[in-house]
């Protein structure tokens, strides 16, 4: 029996077990049957297959691009290695990417445009940029190890694909000018189908590849891969903040009793490093490895900050959220793109905020007008107070985290394409401009098969004193779906009477009501009763236990992975 092990160990790796999977689900071109003992009382019976190009494509919606693609990741033309498969979509993606800014940056030439047009035209080949820098994260990360190790990064690799999506959208939106658009439009084109294509893939490989887990845990003895010294996370890599280590656990309590110590503090009366919060920005090193601590003494500071791609692993706290606050007004009525109307952007991975106050001081009748504008990976929000009327938090893209945080606005005043859980926070709806309604969230998810969407959960979702004695006159609801595939849960909250009977709000007719994702568990408070809610075919109402957790802290953004070692208080899973 010892040498019957030895034989067929020969002849079946990790990679082939994926292969295995594929096939077993999707069907196969070809199989054999071999049978492995284990030194355990369990046997696992694995069938050597092959999978089709042409089978794997038919989960892409553009299946003859797929069959371009991976034709060139096989060596036979008919059979494809998982790893390669996934390789090879986003490499192709990262080409169409590139291409589509060269595009980009030669538009505008031939055409008079506005200012606005002009800083959308400009907003997109920043987006772009940052879509390729997500691509070439994911090749680095997709190229290494072999499938088992796709496995392990699949949640990154969805993480950065999802991003890269969102960030031809965000383009698109931001041009007004019909010929400028249709124009940006086609020439996003093939972008937008390979980077659907190449996270369908990884989503489909990576599905079935867990669903195996414990069949590759059985088998881990047998297999000798790069997977047991690597481990099971990307927290070590460089691409990740060295703030997340059992060392910093204690970093956000330091902040209250005042042990720790800032590299740099901003002050309003000269008493700091700097006058300005942007000039302590930018006196971070450019990718620094270990963290960076920037106190903001109390004061409100006029002023709009961005925390830059380059600066990562930022962590800021102030003095208490009404003491030390930034504040803006910049507006899409004035002739600013949404994307630019952000009185603080964070952008750069790892950022983490603590007692600080964002408001955008613009008024309901100035329209979008953010105050937050989050893009950082991996970023955290705690006992923080975003103030607006529309967009007021703009959970743009990534893994969010917002905790003991108060929010509060009118229109859409939670949106964004993001992967964000919001905990224990305070959403305080305000009352809006004549004939408007509130809608508390405008999910931006336009796949099925990103990662994204917006969680609240045990939160309280109340009005403010202006909207409270009319709040059966002004209606309001839950969300509205922004995207073709919004997704948005509200689960183990309070919501009061403001909320409509029906919940939720339409967008544009039928738009998005059968491919949504709206659902509500074990809420509680008048506005929680789902007797009355809308009977759209994505609109659910949660009983199964295991069906809310998929939408916790530590599934839906991974938090047991990064948040733990913040510091900052969390639910892992439910309350109850």
């Amino acid at each position: 029996m010892a040498m019957m092990q030895k034989i067929i160990f020969v002849g079946i790796s990790s990679l082939l077990l994926v292969a295995v999977i594929l096939g077993v689900v999707a069907g196969v071109m070809r199989s054999t049957t071999n049978q492995i003992e284990v030194p355990s009382k369990h046997k696992i019976r694995i069938n050597a297959v092959s999978k089709s190009v042409g089978s794997l494509c038919q989960v892409t919606d553009y299946k003859e691009e797929c069959v371009e693609t991976l034709s060139s990741a096989s060596t036979d033309q008919k059979t494809a290695d998982p790893k390669e498969c996934i390789v090879a979509t986003i490499k192709k993606t990262f080409t169409a990417f590139t291409d589509a800014l060269k595009h980009s940056k030669n538009m505008g030439q031939a055409t008079t445009l506005d200012n606005m047009n002009k800083e959308a035209l400009s907003d997109c080949n920043e987006l772009l940029e940052y879509g390729i820098g997500e691509l070439q994260d994911a090749i680095e990360s997709s190229e290494k190890g072999g499938a088992d190790n796709i496995n392990m990064r699949a949640q990154d690799l969805k993480n950065w694909l999802s991003a890269a999506i969102s960030y031809e959208e965000i383009c698109i939106d931001g041009l007004t000018n019909p010929e400028l658009r249709s124009n940006m439009t086609k020439s996003l084109e093939k972008s937008q189908e390979f980077t659907k294509n190449a996270l369908a893939i990884t989503t489909e490989i990576t599905k079935l590849v867990d669903t195996m887990k414990g069949a590759m845990n059985m088998t881990k003895d047998l297999f000798a891969g790069d997977h047991k010294k690597e481990g099971r996370r990307l927290l070590n890599s460089g691409r990740y903040p060295k703030w997340l280590s059992a060392a910093d656990r204690k970093l956000l309590r330091a902040t209250e009793s005042g042990k720790v110590k800032p590299n740099v503090v901003v002050a309003k009366d000269g008493s700091g490093n700097y006058k300005t919060i942007q000039q302590a920005v930018d006196s971070v090193p450019e990718k620094k490895e270990e963290r960076f601590i920037i106190y903001v003494k109390a004061g409100v500071y006029y002023e709009n900050v961005i925390i830059s791609k380059k600066k990562l692993n930022v962590f800021m706290y102030g003095d208490g959220a009404r003491k030390t606050a930034v504040s803006g007004n910049k507006n899409y009525v004035d002739g600013t793109p949404t994307f630019r109307t952000a009185t603080f952007a964070a952008i750069g991975n790892g950022f983490i905020c603590k007692s600080m106050g964002f408001r955008n001081t613009a008024g309901a009748k100035k329209h979008q007008a953010v105050a937050l504008r989050v893009q950082s990976d991996m970023s955290a929000f705690f006992n923080c107070r975003m103030d607006a009327h529309q967009d007021t938090l703009y959970v743009q893209t990534h893994r969010q985290f917002y905790r003991n945080c108060v929010i509060s606005g009118t229109v859409d005043f939670i949106f964004g394409m993001s992967a964000v859980v919001i905990q224990n926070c305070l959403i305080i709806v305000r009352k809006p401009m004549d004939n408007q309604k509130n809608m508390v969230t405008a999910s931006g998810r336009s796949y099925k098969y990103e990662d994204t969407g917006i969680v609240i959960h045990n939160c309280r979702v109340v009005p403010d004193r202006f909207l409270a004695p009319v709040r059966n006159k002004i209606k309001s609801y839950l969300g509205r779906p922004w995207k073709q595939y919004a997704r948005t849960v509200f689960m183990e909250s309070r919501i009061g009477d403001l909320i409509q009977p029906e919940g939720w709000l339409e967008w544009d007719g039928d738009f998005a009501l059968k491919t949504l994702y709206y659902a509500e568990y074990k809420n509680t408070g008048i506005g929680a009763n789902t007797s009355k809610r809308v009977k759209w075919p994505g609109y659910h109402v949660i009983k199964n236990r295991a069906e809310a957790l998929k939408f916790t802290v530590g599934s839906f953004i991974q938090g047991n992975s990064w948040i733990k070692y913040s510091g900052i208080p969390f639910i892992i899973g439910l309350r109850r």
